[in-house]
């Protein structure tokens, strides 16, 4: 877990082996609100999480964490609240996705993953041969992921993310809330 910057964010960037997801641009209003990543320095970054939080599309607080992870890394189920390291039966992909995102210029589906915590809306699906997972809260918040959002890999960002808004770090990162 890192601390909300354009440096700290950098850092995770520059050591990741696997997509930086980000909203882009960002919806009006909302701020990153921090970043994580798991694995080591010999291997690089196999799984990260990007937060952001803003204005609720029913009012209040919204808060979205993206993870990009590896097969086996289990960062995003362990934010989404489920056992396991994947979505497993909890999504259902023999239906159609409830969510479509446009990631690095890809359509990608994602399925409403059940079995998580009432708080939180949880979808996934796979975006460049790895899973993507989207968290939001409170769980109405998850209206939010129906608009049809823009993800950029920030490893494939220009200079533009050095304008990027931040704000205070979120406690969802250190697992809390």
């Amino acid at each position: 877990m890192i601390p909300p910057s354009v440096e700290g964010l950098g850092v995770v960037v520059n050591r990741s082996h696997v997509p930086v997801w980000m909203p882009w641009p960002l919806p009006v209003g909302w701020l990153f609100t921090g970043v994580a990543y798991a694995g080591d320095d010999r291997s690089g970054g196999r799984a990260t999480a990007v937060a952001c939080s803003g204005p609720g599309p029913l009012g209040g607080i919204g808060e979205l964490l993206l993870v990009a992870e590896e097969l086996g890394v289990g960062l995003g189920a362990r934010y989404a609240g489920i056992d396991g390291l994947d979505p497993g039966s909890g999504m259902a992909i023999d239906k159609p996705p409830q969510v479509k995102m446009l990631a690095a210029g890809r359509p990608t589906p994602l399925w409403h993953v059940t079995g998580a915590p009432q708080d939180r809306a949880v979808f996934a699906g796979e975006a460049r041969g790895l899973w993507l997972w989207a968290i939001v809260w409170p769980e109405q918040s998850g209206l939010l992921m129906y608009d049809e959002l823009v993800l950029t890999d920030l490893r494939d960002a220009g200079a533009e993310v050095d304008l990027l808004p931040c704000g205070a770090l979120t406690p969802r990162l250190l697992g809390q809330g």
